[in-house]
């Protein structure tokens, strides 16, 4: 038995009545064990499951929600084949997973904030929430300007307050850490040009995770979809549940290599105020100190 062992949650994405079959699938998707070569173990001391049958469902076992399982390896056991490793489970387990996808939101300036809104609202797509979210953000630092201060913002507290509220301004680092405290949630955002995450809320001891995906320029959420027409889309994840993290960055790593991000040191902008060209996110910076300008468009 190979001692090399891989600890799972099991949380969100799966049921009651899902299979073992198709817990051993996702498993397998996701550790490159393949269901054959598994040992499932849980509880403490740790129990092995009765993987015998691919149709027992998970409520006639004993796992409860938010149990960690123990995935071990038999290596006396043959090896998954070399098509499996490479493109995850088969077809026929596949087709039975939940896959983690981009949904879109409007580019306009407010990507950001549709997008949290879109996610901690369990798929709700509604772009006229930013003004109010803007307004939130504002009144948040407001009442707090001495954590909120100019070292912190970059500019005065009122400044900033005046700043966020205005529909052509764009969100960033700073907002999204104040909407992971309103909404008591970990926002965890995968860049697409360095396939790295950045968690906002990580030692704030939130129960709930939500995903968004970043090129450089755009923000947009992620979410669960499954293969029953009738489930609607998993917006908000279990913190324990790190496989969704896995799942994001291989979404990163695959729009990285097909180029599908904006390199925000070389990509060309015009201010939509005075029709300048600008190249790269200093110069657009620079720019907006010196003229107050601050509605840019892509070339």
């Amino acid at each position: 038995m190979c001692p090399l062992h891989t600890t799972l949650s099991l949380d969100y994405g799966l049921s009651s009545r899902t299979r073992m079959r198709e817990l051993q699938g996702q498993i397998a998707a996701i550790t490159g064990i393949a269901p054959g070569c598994q040992r499932i173990l849980v509880g403490y001391p740790p129990e092995c499951l009765d993987l015998s049958n691919g149709d027992t469902i998970l409520e006639d076992l004993p796992i409860q929600s938010g149990d960690m399982l123990i995935v071990e390896e038999d290596q006396t056991r043959p090896k998954m084949s070399p098509a499996f490793t490479k493109h995850g489970a088969p077809s026929y387990i596949r087709e039975t997973l939940p896959v983690l996808t981009r949904a879109v939101v409007p580019a306009d300036n407010s990507c950001l904030f549709t997008s949290v809104y879109y996610v901690v609202e369990g798929g709700v797509l509604n772009p006229a929430c930013a003004p109010e979210m803007r307004h939130l953000i504002a009144q948040i630092v407001a009442s707090n300007p001495d954590f909120y201060s100019k070292a912190i913002l970059g500019k005065t507290n009122q400044e900033y307050c005046d700043w966020i509220k205005r529909e052509d301004t764009w969100g960033g680092a700073i907002e999204i850490s104040v909407l992971s405290k309103f909404y008591q949630c970990e926002i965890c955002v995968v860049d697409t040009q360095t396939v790295r995450i950045d968690r906002f809320g990580e030692d704030a001891g939130y129960t709930k995770r939500v995903l968004l995906i970043y090129d450089g320029i755009h923000y947009d959420p992620l979410q669960r979809v499954f293969p029953n027409p009738d489930t609607p889309p998993l917006t908000i994840f279990s913190s324990n549940d790190d496989i969704v993290l896995v799942q994001a960055l291989e979404l990163a790593d695959e729009a990285r290599s097909k180029r599908q991000f904006t390199d925000v040191n070389r990509f060309t902008l015009r201010c939509m105020v005075c029709q300048k060209g600008l190249t790269g996110h200093a110069e657009a910076r620079d720019h907006a100190k010196e003229t107050g300008h601050t509605n840019f468009g892509e070339v």
